[in-house]
């Protein structure tokens, strides 16, 4: 035997300290927590949500009254949506004064909050002070919206008429008549909307990188070409969040008018029609789902448009 042969052989590789393992597994607790806070919302969601929703979808194609068991459900198919189309005389003027609401939102309210959002992002002063004034509508409910406006639209002790003169020789009942209410109460509804559509403009032009503007002066562009051809378009995103907000809130405007006078008189909308369907005195299920649906199918197009932008956005990034 050779000396290298009775050499113990050395291992090159330090030892191992002896320390503590890292934890890879939730504990018992964790578990517990964490299915808790994803499960419990998860069934809120699932209960309050998607179950309604499915049922009134497949409610549409039935005759039911909601009275008596479940076994009076008739399946008629789509005899509902074809009434509702041909022979129910609510349906249309309904229809048509929601695109009205639309329509006064997307010009007025909007432009108006686009403008006070550009006017306050000059730091002004008390620019805080009225941004509080202005955002101050948005955290009222709509039903409440209805109840301020009402006391300002009051024939001969409102506001309104007072300001214009008109309280006693000739007063105006802004909500009376079926020809000018449904105007006075947009213009309530536009005092909230307002101050929303502002909070997301002002939010916009904060994170608005002031080079490209600086750029534009450089070029020769004066305040207004700078903000339509620099400004407006790289506030795209915000352009479409603002409008499918208001298109929604467009489509889905129920609490004021209702507060009003229970969406009567020249204020009927779709949203009003699903009431009176539904837990009203015509009682008729079917109905009231269908017209549900309807609505729905209307505003899934804007929430998917908007769904689309949203993860492009994040592919981008």
């Amino acid at each position: 035997m050779t000396v290298l042969e009775n050499t113990p052989r050395v291992d090159p590789t330090p030892p191992r300290k002896k320390g503590r393992r890292r934890a890879t597994a939730l504990s018992g607790t964790d578990r517990i927590v964490l299915l808790l806070m994803v499960g419990v919302p998860t069934l809120l969601h699932l209960a309050l949500v998607w179950v309604p929703t499915l049922s009134s979808v497949l409610l549409s194609f039935t005759s039911w009254d909601g009275i008596g068991d479940l076994d009076q459900i008739k399946f008629v198919g789509t005899r509902n949506y074809a009434e509702i189309f041909t022979a129910y005389p609510r349906f249309w003027p309904a229809v048509q004064h929601n695109l009205i609401w639309l329509a006064f939102l997307i010009l007025l309210p909007t432009s108006f909050g686009l403008l006070l959002a550009v006017l306050l992002d000059r730091k002004l002063k008390f620019t805080r002070i009225y941004q509080s004034i202005l955002y101050l509508p948005v955290v009222l409910a709509l039903a409440m919206v209805g109840f301020i406006w009402q006391l300002m639209y009051e024939p001969n002790l409102g506001l309104v008429n007072n300001v214009l003169g008109i309280a006693e020789s000739n007063p105006v009942d802004w909500l009376g008549d079926s020809d000018i209410n449904i105007y006075a109460v947009l213009i309530a509804a536009g005092w909230k909307h307002t101050g929303y559509v502002m909070l997301l403009y002002l939010a916009g032009l904060k994170s608005f990188d002031p080079a490209l503007k600086e750029a534009a002066a450089l070029d020769g562009a004066n305040g207004w070409q700078t903000f339509w051809r620099v400004t407006f378009p790289v506030l795209k995103p915000i352009n479409v969040i603002v409008l499918v907000i208001t298109v929604i809130e467009g489509l889905r405007a129920f609490d004021i008018v209702y507060a009003i006078n229970r969406g009567r008189n020249g204020l009927e909308l779709v949203s009003v029609l699903i009431t009176d369907n539904i837990i009203g005195e015509a009682s008729r299920i079917g109905w009231g789902s269908a017209l549900a649906v309807i609505l729905l199918v209307i505003s899934l197009g804007f929430i998917i448009t908007y769904l689309v932008q949203v993860f492009r956005r994040e592919e981008r990034a």
